[in-house]
């Protein structure tokens, strides 16, 4: 290996998840901070959680409701302009048959 062009290597270098967990591995940074880590991660315990560190869910699950909102806006609106049309269908008819009469 060449000399001075390598990173420093901590063989004791301490690793902190957010769940509380730390052990100690080898890098070239002295501490690591970790949102998961084999003790909390859902594959690894088997528990069914979503793990959600930027409010990506929360971001996700607020966009499913505008759309739902806005898919119920747009059936009522298309229902309203569907009874207009029928109205006039209907007065069309009747105004039809009033002028046959006369």
């Amino acid at each position: 290996m060449k000399k001075g062009i390598h990173p420093t290597y901590y063989p004791d270098a301490v690793v902190v998840c957010a769940c509380g967990n730390t052990f100690t591995v080898g890098s070239t940074v002295k501490m690591i901070r970790t949102d998961v880590c084999s003790a909390c991660h859902p594959f690894f315990t088997g528990e069914q959680r979503i793990v959600d560190t930027a409010g990506q869910v929360q971001r996700f699950m607020q966009r499913l409701q505008a759309a739902e909102a806005h898919a119920k806006r747009r059936k009522k609106k298309k229902r309203k302009v569907l009874l207009e049309i029928v109205e006039e269908e209907e007065q069309a008819q009747t105004s039809g048959e009033k002028s046959s009469e006369a």
